[in-house]
């Protein structure tokens, strides 16, 4: 199949500034028609997060191009650790904790990548099916034998942790993502691995196993490691990793995370993430305001990884948090989960359901047993001046009652005190 009519993937990574290190050739052996390249995941976290997000665009993009993308899922590799990056030892999770997470870091996977029928179609594999098999002796006669220590200890991921120290079972991963290379190729004729740039090491130990153990020429290319403006990492808030499974940073957050990046980390973020081409970003760098932007972005985004009615619900919920002018109705369409996420959000009290079997007294229901308002007589001069609001129905008088007919969802209950302060009441069984 040829690519011709297709976006040129090394061109692609190169305006998009996504090109760090390639090996010579590559360019005129992807100009030659459809190739087959991969990006190994190890499943050492429960879920993959927007840094691994950076690693599918460029199966994405490559794709996109016309080629054939293989996700390789490290069920071996990630029961070793990969000491790329890391000044100590992993600490090692159980066969069933990394299983569980290959199994649904690969869902993630098919989700963002096309794995319909046709000559590109994306594919996975485990690169446990590779040593499930081999012994020990196997292993050292036709795997160990093909790189020297001296070569190992060459690479930066080794060389930084000698002095510290390394355990023979991390200073034997390259080994590992060196023979990988070599089956893909044997078996599914890979002739591309990618990745990010602190891989660079390892993935150059596979091009060497191709090349000494099959007389063949296999390629590389890694991306740069992507960091924000300030110098640190991408992919992390205050609150920790983004996740790309909604269980772990929920659509609501996930959009946030991108409407709040910093302006001078924009124009990276669109190339990195966008699906737009080139065209489309310079013109719309050129004619919309960073805002608005982030906007488009967060979008896009949202909606590919999560879902268009994930986006809504997100929309639902900044609607109620940010528009003073939210009416009744945004607020009963909302959906248990959009309700969860704002109970995330701003200030929350919990309370038991039992409480509001009979008639429970407003004053009652904002001082002692939420602790909204500090005292009664606080509570009957906000609701004296129309303040409160219970489910953005306002409270008109301090002998009001509050029963479960306000549940929303059966567990939810908003208070408003006054235009800014939010709260929201979770009701226990």
């Amino acid at each position: 199949m040829s690519t011709t009519d297709k976006p040129d993937f090394f061109k692609e990574l190169q305006w998009r500034g996504m090109l760090h290190d390639a090996t010579p050739g590559i360019e005129e052996h992807l100009a030659g028609g459809m190739r087959t390249g991969y990006i190994g995941f190890d499943p050492t976290a429960p879920s993959m997060t927007i840094g691994n997000f950076v690693q599918i665009m460029i199966l994405s993009f490559f794709q996109r191009a016309g080629h054939r993308p293989i996700v390789l899922m490290g069920g071996a590799t990630g029961r070793i650790g990969d000491p790329s990056g890391k000044d100590k030892e992993r600490q090692l999770k159980s066969f069933e904790e990394l299983d569980h997470n290959l199994r649904h870091q690969q869902k993630q996977a098919e989700k963002l990548l096309n794995f319909e029928d046709g000559p590109n179609k994306a594919f996975v594999v485990n690169n446990i099916d590779f040593y499930k098999d081999m012994n020990i002796l196997t292993f050292l006669r036709d795997v160990g034998k093909t790189l020297t220590v001296n070569y190992m200890q060459s690479k930066e991921s080794v060389k930084k942790r000698i002095e510290t120290g390394i355990s023979f079972t991390e200073f034997s991963y390259q080994l590992l993502q060196g023979y990988d290379y070599q089956m893909l190729f044997q078996k599914h004729g890979c002739t591309l691995q990618m990745g990010g740039s602190d891989q660079w090491g390892n993935i150059t130990s596979g091009t060497e196993f191709i090349r000494k153990n099959l007389e063949e020429k296999a390629y590389a290319a890694t991306t740069p490691l992507l960091t924000k403006s300030d110098g640190t990492k991408f992919g992390k808030s205050e609150a920790g990793n983004i996740w790309l499974d909604p269980e772990l940073t929920s659509p609501y957050r996930f959009y946030q995370y991108w409407i709040n990046t910093d302006d001078k980390d924009l124009s990276k973020l669109l190339r990195y993430f966008s699906f737009k081409t080139q065209e489309e970003i310079l013109a719309l760098e050129a004619s919309t305001d960073p805002q608005s932007l982030k906007r488009i972005l967060s979008e896009e985004l949202t909606i590919r990884v999560h879902s268009a009615d994930a986006y809504k619900s997100v929309l639902a919920v900044s609607e109620l948090l940010f528009n003073r002018k939210a009416s009744r109705e945004t607020l009963l369409e909302m959906s248990k989960a959009d309700l969860q996420t704002v109970a995330g959000e701003i200030t929350s009290y919990e309370i038991k359901r039992d409480l509001l079997a009979g008639n429970l007294n407003i004053v009652d229901f904002l001082t002692e047993h939420t602790g909204m308002l500090e005292s009664k007589g606080e509570a009957r001069r906000a609701i004296q001046s129309q303040a409160i609001s219970i489910n953005k129905e306002k409270v008109t008088s301090h002998e009001d009652t509050i029963d479960t007919d306000a549940l929303l969802h059966g567990g939810y209950i908003m208070v408003e005190n006054g235009k800014k302060n939010k709260f929201m009441v979770v009701v226990n069984s």
